[in-house]
């Protein structure tokens, strides 16, 4: 019988007279009983509501926005398996057709017709596969030479990002930080050359600092290090964090040296799915050549009917973010990027200026060489204030903005700073919008009669601390 108008408009009604609608969604055991899937999807769907967009949450680094494409191309790929390469080879293809444009991206100096790196599930994995190469390497020379390996170091700033962390306390290797001050916002070298010796692994400069959206000079780095290297005899490399600047520095300053063209530099990391414009999750690191690539990272199993070598720390993988990011790049090229990034960096550069030039609001650096920037409250605002920027970061939030507040590294953590960070689907009308809405919810804090818990706590914190925070 064919249904009438009512009875098909009626889809919605059903879903939420159902009795599901009337109990809490299940949190402790699978339901006993089957639900159809479209109350099931209403269900999931509802719980998600009330989140922040993801292109209002400048908080994250993650892509919130492919194009139809792009998508329409991970959606179709979503079942498939990137380790089944006997049954999916042209995904492996791909694969490596990324990490040599990657590569050359690089300038990598590798013959090679496939160059050496691998893929990750995100940049974290990609940089435990480059520190633990450090280490093996490391490891190999202090055998080869008779000396003890029981004590190996790393060495990079305190602006670390948690990941490095994480590789330490796994391979039990020292980590040694620099201090990030107001006087070395970036790495100290000089301070990092002093921290080395015979057991470090290798030094880690960041390309596009997580907490500052600044670049330690990777340069000058390499330099000071080659010079304590043949003083030495030490063979210290460097690997790079380049999670967010890997996929900056080579179309906004093509010349600047940070990359294969310097000598220590022997392995790079990234994150495809920040500045690489790919849906999460995708990391992807290089090294210099395939000799800085030691053979026990290489494993070989017999899968599915074939013998897979492979590299990483994880075995299955979504083949879906290989296929975007192979999309992008041919769909964007050198050109599109460069142009997607300008933009970025434009809107970020737009931000930096309309929030410096508030009377209650300085940023923490003049210049912005990433598509992401933080700013503090002025010190003789911050004297005076009822409230603190934690307050702005919920004021913002009711508008749908995640723009977060935190506190910096050991030894300036006393300084609360706020970052954006601009990424493609932010637009100028969208920064307009953000900027009303901080000045409006800067206007409503400034009516306050009391001081907000955060400010309490915060004067508290000062005052046992013996001292009142200036910047």
């Amino acid at each position: 019988m064919k249904k009438d108008n009512k009875t098909q408009g009626d889809v919605a009604t059903a879903i939420f007279g159902s009795e599901q609608m009337r109990q809490p969604a299940p949190s402790q055991k699978i339901p006993q009983h089957k639900t159809s899937p479209e109350i099931a999807y209403q269900i999931v769907k509802d719980e998600t509501f009330p989140q922040t967009q993801p292109r209002l949450n400048l908080a994250t680094f993650v892509t919130t926005y492919m194009d139809d494409y792009g998508t329409r191309l991970m959606n179709e790929a979503v079942g498939i398996n990137y380790i089944d390469e006997t049954e999916y080879p042209r995904v492996a293809v791909m694969c490596g057709r990324c990490i040599n444009m990657i590569a050359d991206m690089w300038n990598s100096p590798e013959k090679s017709d496939w160059k050496t790196g691998a893929v990750g599930i995100g940049s974290s994995e990609a940089c435990m596969l480059g520190g633990v190469a450090a280490w093996l390497r490391w490891r190999e020379r202090r055998k080869a030479a008779g000396q003890p390996c029981d004590k190996p170091n790393l060495v990079m700033s305190s602006a670390y990002q948690v990941v490095w962390e994480k590789f330490c306390q796994l391979w039990q290797i020292e980590l040694r930080t620099v201090p990030i001050t107001h006087e070395h916002p970036t790495l100290d070298i000089k301070r990092a050359i002093e921290m080395c010796d015979q057991n470090t692994i290798c030094v880690v400069p960041i390309a596009g600092v997580t907490w500052t959206g600044m670049n330690d000079d990777i340069e000058a780095l390499d330099k000071a290090l080659d010079s304590f290297n043949k003083k030495s005899g030490y063979e210290i490399p460097i690997h790079v964090d380049a999670a967010s600047g890997g996929f900056i520095l080579p179309f906004i300053d093509a010349n600047k040296k940070w990359d294969f063209r310097l000598k220590w530099v022997l392995s790079i990391s990234t994150s495809g799915h920040k500045y690489g414009l790919v849906y999460p999750g995708l990391g992807w690191v290089v090294w210099r050549d395939k000799k800085y690539l030691p053979k026990e990272m290489s494993f070989s199993v017999n899968y599915l009917g074939a013998n897979i070598t492979q590299v990483g720390l994880n075995f299955s993988r979504p083949a879906a973010q290989i296929l975007a990011q192979y999309y992008n790049f041919i769909r964007l090229g050198y050109e599109g990027y460069k142009e997607v990034h300008e933009n970025s960096m434009a809107i970020a550069q737009y931000c930096h200026d309309a929030i410096g030039k508030m009377p209650c609001f300085e940023n923490y650096s003049k210049e912005i060489v990433n598509p992401l920037f933080i700013w503090t409250l002025k010190p003789e605002y911050d004297k005076q204030a009822k409230w603190t920027l934690f307050d702005l970061q919920d004021k913002l939030l009711q508008s749908g903005w995640m723009v977060p507040a935190y506190t910096m590294p050991k030894d300036i953590e006393d300084m609360v700073v706020m970052r954006i960070v601009v990424r493609q689907g932010m637009s100028r009308d969208m920064a307009d919008m953000l900027i009303g809405d901080i000045c409006n919810a800067v206007a409503e804090l400034e009516k306050l009669e009391y001081p907000t818990p955060t400010r309490i706590a915060c004067q508290n914190r000062q005052k046992s601390k013996g001292h009142v925070f200036t910047h």
